[in-house]
């Protein structure tokens, strides 16, 4: 039986002047704009609408934490790579973001968000992600580590 391992996904991204703040850079909250809509490519990516199975199994997601590190500024039509990775899908869902410079490859944000499992109605913590959920997001060939 191979390792386990999880998906990743990247999506590119060019910065549109409206994310600028005064000093030229990109505001520091788009940058979890860019990092969900990381998240929802690679759970699209891994077969996972988290809208659609709301509605159906009466599970929601919420982002419970998130973190960000500031490496070197975005600048408007600066071209971008933001790499979303599975870290945990067991008990939450923990994802990594990675954002890079497309022409050079310079990592210039890190980041992490974490996301739990809970019933609705009711909005009952459960203590681990539903297994279709942990399944789609689980990678178990050993060889196949990006699923793209």
């Amino acid at each position: 039986m191979g390792a386990e391992h999880f998906a990743s996904h990247e999506i590119h991204m060019t910065v549109p002047f409206h994310d600028l703040d005064p000093l030229q850079i990109v505001w520091h909250g788009n940058y979890l704009k860019y990092f969900d809509r990381a998240r929802f490519a690679i759970f699209n990516h891994c077969g996972v609408d988290l809208h659609e199975y709301s509605k159906t199994s009466g599970f929601l997601f919420p982002v419970t934490r998130t973190s960000t590190k500031h490496i070197r500024p975005l600048r408007y039509r600066d071209d971008f790579i933001v790499r979303a990775t599975v870290r945990e899908a067991h008990i939450r869902i923990v994802l990594d973001f990675e954002i890079r410079l497309a022409k050079c490859g310079t990592v210039t944000t890190r980041g992490r968000g974490e996301q739990v499992a809970v019933k609705y109605p009711g909005d009952e913590l459960m203590l681990q992600i539903p297994a279709d959920i942990e399944n789609a997001l689980t990678v178990p060939d050993a060889g196949d580590h990006d699923r793209a």
